[in-house]
């Protein structure tokens, strides 16, 4: 024979147990015919009996003074895991004589008995058997199947009505020894099987009675609810269409305005870029026009330098041998002096007024979007500034450098120029696909609002999509008047800069005049000594008569000599006279070479 396990002998027992002690409670409540109290013998061994079931397999708990075996922390655990459990709790707690863990687990049992939920409570327990491995044994009742049957045969219970009186009762100190004399049958529980059977189905049709009563209740408060909702969700989403409607009307208006203003802005936008074009191309004509001019200018430049370095040398040696004319030499060479010092002061106030041109040009090139007029203004000015330094040998160098630099800036100016085109095609045609979008959004939106519930979501997203981009426009349209506001300043910098620009033709002008008056004292220096190179004045006796008249010389008729030819004059025929700077009277010229005439003293000295 096999050996069978005690706890499962145990587990067999106490089912066994309590269904014999459920069937005696229900058929003989239904028999009495009035409701249960507390002093009902099958009802105090029902509590034994449950009592004995939760207390299978419990495990023992170490307390302070001794070991503790209670069922009281299992049923504790329901109010956590059932919440209409926590008013059983709290009365419990409250009760003023229980003073011991297993009289509060029995009444406990008893209020539930009377609230006909102790087989709800006892089933959330049984489901949450990881919670109640703390409290039994893996092979207790609770943890098996037996308890599950246990829980489906309390459901019967809810045909009783007990009225149980818990406050009075001495529940510690009760001895829980069940009686097994109740359930041993007699003859007239044999005669009386129809009557059970009859019971039983009265039982049974009472039991599924209250349970659609139950259901009932649940589903008419859970639709009650769901009308309520629906009710609120309704006016909500009739608030909602009326405002969702006003806004599309709001925003439809706001686009109208918006694309005109758009179209407006695009239309102002392509004429400056074609003005700008038309400006940029004149320009670079214009300059490359100036780079040729510039470069012959510098090589001329750079080849009468060397002719003047040349006839400097030559001068000062004839001004060696040239001992005679010394004095006068050293009188114009003083009157140079100064003159240089002055062109030197001249020299560094224009390369100072040239400096600042140059950082006001760099700041004119940045800022291409400068008008028409103000444009054609810079090309004259810098016309004229090319026709006047071709006057200006010593500062050919430091304008090669300025056009360098210039140049640089002038790419520097079509970067930028090319950049801005790029960001205002890019700009409109963001703005462009951004019309169209908004298009086909309100569309959307005005088929979307014949939808209900579903399409609530989506209407919400378009209207936030909407706003963005309005917000986005407007910022846009800041930014065009900012644009504006900063045409306006260039504006006035460029008449400032007019301005300036006249100052600085008035002053090259003074320069170019002291510059002519320079050059002319300096080619009169070159032709007398030219004239004097490989010359022999003749003798006083040689000369008697003049070379045009051939009248002899007197008092009256001077001598006077032409240093290129050599030829002697008398004043009566030199009457040709040329004006110079240099000397305060005319001075006589020869009638064949055109040369300035010398008169001739006594002594033989010129």
């Amino acid at each position: 024979l096999a050996v069978k396990d005690p706890t499962a002998v145990e587990r067999a027992n106490l089912l066994n147990m309590a269904k014999l002690s459920i069937k005696g409670l229900i058929e003989s409540a239904l028999s009495f015919g009035r409701t249960l109290d507390s002093d009902y013998p099958p009802l105090q061994q029902f509590f034994v009996v449950m009592e004995h079931c939760l207390k299978h397999g419990l495990k023992v708990r170490k307390s302070f003074l001794s070991y503790n075996k209670t069922i009281w922390g299992p049923l504790e655990l329901v109010e956590k895991l059932y919440p209409e459990a926590e008013e059983i709790a709290a009365s419990v707690r409250d009760l003023p004589g229980l003073k011991t863990p297993l009289g509060r687990a029995r009444a406990w049992l008893r209020l539930a008995l009377m609230q006909k939920k102790m087989a709800d409570y006892l089933r959330c327990l049984i489901i949450q058997r990881d919670l109640l491995s703390e409290f039994y044994e893996y092979h207790a009742l609770m943890m098996e199947e037996e308890g599950a049957v246990i829980v489906g045969l309390l459901v019967g219970l809810n045909v009783i009505d007990a009225n149980l009186c818990v406050k009075g009762e001495d529940l510690d100190s009760q001895v829980g020894v069940i009686d097994f004399s109740m359930y041993l049958k007699s003859d007239e529980d044999i005669g009386g099987k129809e009557r059970n059977v009859q019971i039983a189905a009265i039982l049974d049709q009472k039991n599924y009675v209250e349970e659609l009563n139950r259901q009932l209740n649940s589903t008419v408060s859970s639709l009650h609810a769901r009308v309520d909702s629906l009710e609120k969700s309704n006016t909500k989403l009739i608030e909602e269409l009326a405002i969702a409607k006003n806004n599309i009307i709001k925003l439809q208006e706001e686009n109208h305005q918006l694309r005109s203003e758009n179209t407006l802005i695009l239309m102002k936008t392509q004429h400056h870029l074609e003005a700008t074009k038309v400006d940029v191309e004149a320009e670079l004509q214009t300059y490359k026009h100036s780079r040729q001019g510039l470069d012959e200018m510098y090589n001329e430049a750079r080849r009468q330098l060397r002719e003047e370095s040349q006839l400097r040398q030559d001068m000062e040696n004839e001004l060696v041998v040239q001992v005679s004319m010394k004095h006068e030499i050293e009188l114009a060479m003083k009157l140079l002096e100064k003159d240089i010092h002055e062109k030197q002061d001249a020299l560094i106030g224009l390369r100072q007024q040239l400096d600042e041109v140059k950082a006001i040009n760099m700041e004119m090139y940045q800022k291409l979007q400068v008008s028409e007029d103000a444009m054609k203004e810079k090309n004259e000015v810098i016309g004229r500034l090319e026709n006047k330094t071709n006057q200006i040998n010593a500062t050919m160098k430091q304008l090669e450098q300025r056009l360098q630099q210039a140049e640089k800036a002038q790419m520097e100016a079509e970067a930028e120029d090319e950049k801005l085109k790029q960001e205002y095609v890019t700009k409109s045609e963001s703005l462009q696909k951004e019309f169209f979008q908004k298009e086909k959004q309100l569309l959307q939106l005005e088929t979307d609002l014949k939808i209900e519930k579903e399409w609530r979501q989506t209407l919400e997203d378009d209207l936030q999509k909407e706003k963005e981009t309005v917000s986005h426009l407007r910022s846009e349209t800041q930014e065009i008047m900012n644009l504006k506001k900063e045409f306006h300043k260039l504006q006035e910098k460029n008449k400032q800069l007019k301005r300036i620009c006249q100052d600085q033709e008035a002053a090259l002008e003074e320069l170019a005049s002291k510059l002519s008056e320079s050059k002319l004292k300096i080619e009169d220096i070159k032709e007398a000594n030219k004239a004097l190179q490989g010359q022999v004045w003749l003798k006083d006796k040689e000369a008697t008569h003049c070379k045009l008249c051939e009248k002899e010389f007197s008092l009256s008729k001077r001598k006077h000599h032409c240093r290129n030819c050599g030829e002697i004059f008398c004043n009566a025929c030199s009457d040709n006279e040329l004006p110079l700077p240099s000397s305060p009277k005319p001075v006589r010229v020869c009638d064949s070479c055109h040369a300035i005439l010398i008169q001739r003293c006594s002594s033989n000295v010129p």
